[in-house]
């Protein structure tokens, strides 16, 4: 992986028309020509995700669902746990990167990882409910995001637990202990990032906030590979299922 490869991707996320008459279509339409290169170039992006494994409780026989989960990258980040899990699905619309995600399986010998498609905000496992669910930099590209995490908070068992990393802005008046984010912030990164179909939003801690009881919670920065002198806010949130609030 180089500088040509970085190149290439580049391409893909900026000036490649996104095409497909649904939310999956349009899914595929955008990683199906960066798939083999997509891992190597996120990883510089995509921040927090490593933090996010190792702040999760992964026991042993605990069942484990990646919504929009891709190449089952975040897998890699779950060290020795992983073997301990009684199951690991990888759920994404993207049939591209779900090969990826099998492909990873198959090498690591992880014979307890399925990669599935489907779609995060209506897919629910048959065979009972979940320890952990987790989004990985994948609520900014699902439009309906407020109803994915509503279908992970339904297949979590009573005392489950949601953990989520993506980008974000925050609101124009946050609560006080959360981080307010100039208004050139809540401006730029929407609109830079919307030409992917990537929509940072000021309400997705909130609701996450509202629908489980947060157990961590942490706002950081990140480098933008060839933006040197530019930071892009995400967070990340871990928190457990407790009954709705009335």
């Amino acid at each position: 992986m180089g500088f040509w490869t970085d190149l290439k991707i580049l391409y893909q996320l900026t000036l490649k028309p996104i095409r497909g008459r649904d939310h999956a279509a349009r899914m595929e339409s955008f990683y199906s020509g960066q798939a083999e290169a997509y891992d190597d170039f996120r990883r510089r992006l995509l921040q927090g995700r490593e933090r996010l494994m190792e702040l999760l409780p992964f026991t042993e026989g605990a069942r484990w669902v990646d919504l929009g989960g891709g190449t089952g990258a975040n897998l890699e980040f779950v060290g020795e746990r992983l073997s301990q899990l009684a199951e690991v699905q990888v759920v994404d619309l993207s049939p591209s990167l779900l090969e990826i995600a099998e492909r990873r399986a198959d090498t690591r010998g992880w014979s307890n990882v399925r990669a599935i498609e489907a779609d995060a905000t209506t897919y629910q496992p048959s065979d009972g409910p979940i320890d952990i669910v987790t989004f990985s930099y994948s609520l900014t590209m699902i439009p309906d995001w407020f109803a994915a995490i509503e279908n992970a908070r339904k297949m979590l068992r009573p005392d489950g637990v949601i953990g989520v990393v993506d980008f974000y802005v925050s609101r124009k008046y946050p609560p006080a202990h959360w981080k307010r984010h100039r208004w050139s912030t809540r401006t730029f990164w929407p609109i830079w990032f919307g030409f992917d179909n990537v929509f940072p939003s000021p309400d997705h801690l909130p609701f996450l906030h509202h629908h489980f009881q947060t157990v961590a919670l942490e706002e950081h920065r990140a480098k933008v590979p060839y933006l040197p002198l530019v930071r892009t806010p995400y967070y990340i949130f871990v928190g457990r299922r407790v009954p709705e609030r009335t």
